[in-house]
C-alpha cells in the first residue's frame, strides 16, 4: 500500500468521522464566542450593596452618596441593623455590605480614624474585588477631603493642600492587561487550552476507534500498512487542518475582542509549529493506549481544569505542589501557553520563549518516537496472529 493510498484513506476517515468534525470545526468555532461571552464586557459594575448607616449624619450621607456614584457599586437598600443586612447578602439579593458605625462625622472632624466595615460575597472573587474596590475608593475620597480641610483651616494653602495631603501619591499603569479586564487577562491562555484540547480528543479518537476495530477482528487500511506511513500520514492532515484554526484564533477572534498582538507573524508560526507537533503525537499516545474511542474525550475533559491551574497563568506557580507542577510540564500546553502569553500579550523577544519552544520540541522528539513505537508494536502484534 503507497503512501498515497494511504493518506487519501486517513483524509477520508478523519473528514468522514462526526464526532471528530464536531471536536474539531464545531468546538473551536463555538468555545471562539461562548466562552468570552459572559466576560465581554470586562469587569463587574454597579454590583448592589446594602448599606447600614448608624451615623446618620451629613457627612456619613455624603459617603452614601460618593459610594453610590462609584461606577463599581450601587447602593439599593437601607438596612438599620448588621443583622438585616447580613440575611440580605445570605439570600443573594445584595453583593456587598458597607457599615458605617456611630460617631463616624465626629470622629472625622476630630481628626481621629474611623473604622468603616465592608463585606462581599467572596463566592465570587471578581466580585468581591469589585465591591471592596468601590467601597474603598469612596471611603479613600472622603478622608482626602477631611485631610486637606483640616490643613486649609490650618492656614495651608488650597492648591498646596490638595496635593500634599498624603506623603506618597501612586501613578499606576497596567502593563500587560491595558483595560484591567478579564478578556485579556483569561482567554488568550484559555484559547491556547481550547487548540491543545480538542487537537488531542481528535487524535485520541482515530487512534481508539482503530481499537476498537482490531477488538472487533475488523481489517482496514490501517492494519495493512507501513505504522510509518500512518504515522507520518495522520500528523500531516491534522497539522494541516489545525494550522488555520490557530490562525483564527490568533487573527480574527483576537481582533474581534480586541485583545492585543504584539508578536509577529513568523514568532507565532515557529512556536504554533512544535505545539501541534506535540499536541499530536501526544494524542497519538493516548489513542494507541485506549480501547475505546470515547475514553480520550473523558481524559481530556478530566485534565482540563488542572491544565488551567498549573499553567501559571491562573494560580501562581509558587503555591502549586512541586508534585502538580513537573506533571504539568509534561502536557504541551504548559510551555505552548507561556510561550505565547509571552510573546503575543507581553511582547518579549523570541530568545526569551526559547526555555518554552525547546522544550515543546523535546516533547515532540519523544511523543512522536513513542506513538511510532506504540504503533510498530501493534502492527507486528497483529501480523503474528
Amino acid at each position: 500500500m503507497s503512501w498515497w493510498h494511504v493518506f487519501r484513506c486517513e483524509l477520508k476517515t478523519i473528514y468522514t468521522n462526526p464526532a471528530l468534525l464536531l471536536t474539531v470545526f464545531g468546538g473551536i468555532v463555538m468555545y471562539s464566542f461562548l466562552y468570552p461571552l459572559p466576560y465581554s464586557q470586562q469587569l463587574p459594575r454597579d454590583q448592589s450593596i446594602v448599606v447600614v448607616n448608624l451615623d446618620n449624619t451629613s457627612t456619613s450621607r455624603e459617603l452614601e452618596r460618593m459610594v453610590d456614584a462609584t461606577p463599581q457599586v450601587s447602593i439599593t437598600q437601607h438596612v438599620y441593623s448588621l443583622e438585616a443586612a447580613q440575611q440580605l447578602l445570605n439570600q443573594g439579593d445584595v453583593h456587598g455590605i458597607l457599615l458605617i458605625p456611630r460617631h463616624f462625622s465626629r470622629d472625622l472632624l476630630l481628626g481621629k480614624s474611623p473604622t468603616l466595615a465592608y463585606a462581599g460575597d467572596a463566592a465570587y472573587f471578581l466580585v468581591y474585588g469589585t465591591v471592596v474596590e468601590g467601597l474603598a475608593t469612596a471611603g479613600g475620597t472622603l478622608s482626602a477631603k477631611a485631610k486637606v480641610s483640616r490643613m486649609v483651616m490650618s492656614g495651608e494653602n488650597l492648591v498646596l493642600a490638595s496635593q500634599q495631603y498624603a506623603p506618597i501619591h501612586l501613578s499606576m499603569q497596567p502593563v500587560f492587561n491595558p483595560t484591567n479586564g478579564y478578556i485579556n487577562y483569561i482567554v488568550p491562555a484559555v484559547f491556547v487550552l481550547i487548540l491543545h484540547q480538542t487537537l488531542l480528543i481528535a487524535a485520541g479518537l482515530l487512534g481508539g476507534g482503530q481499537n476498537e476495530q482490531r477488538q472487533a477482528n475488523k481489517k482496514g487500511y490501517w492494519s495493512e500498512c507501513q505504522p510509518i506511513d500512518l504515522w507520518s500520514t495522520r500528523t500531516l492532515i491534522l497539522l494541516l487542518t489545525y494550522i488555520p484554526l490557530v490562525m483564527y484564533y490568533f487573527g480574527f477572534s483576537f481582533e474581534f475582542y480586541g485583545i492585543s498582538k504584539l508578536a509577529s507573524i513568523w514568532h507565532l508560526f515557529a512556536m504554533t509549529l512544535p505545539f501541534l507537533l506535540a499536541v499530536i503525537f501526544t494524542g497519538m499516545v493516548i489513542g494507541e493506549l485506549i480501547p475505546r474511542r470515547e475514553i480520550a474525550t473523558v481524559i481530556v475533559v478530566l485534565s482540563s481544569l488542572p491544565l488551567v491551574f498549573c499553567a501559571g497563568f491562573v494560580w501562581p506557580i509558587s503555591e502549586l505542589p512541586r508534585v502538580l507542577y513537573w506533571l504539568a510540564q509534561f502536557a504541551p500546553s504548559t510551555p505552548a501557553i507561556n510561550g505565547f502569553l509571552r510573546l503575543n500579550q507581553m511582547g518579549a523577544s523570541f530568545e526569551q520563549v526559547l526555555p518554552y519552544f525547546w522544550q515543546l520540541w523535546v516533547q515532540v522528539l519523544v511523543y512522536g518516537a513513542l506513538a511510532l513505537w506504540l504503533m510498530k508494536r501493534k502492527s507486528t502484534v497483529n501480523s503474528i496472529a
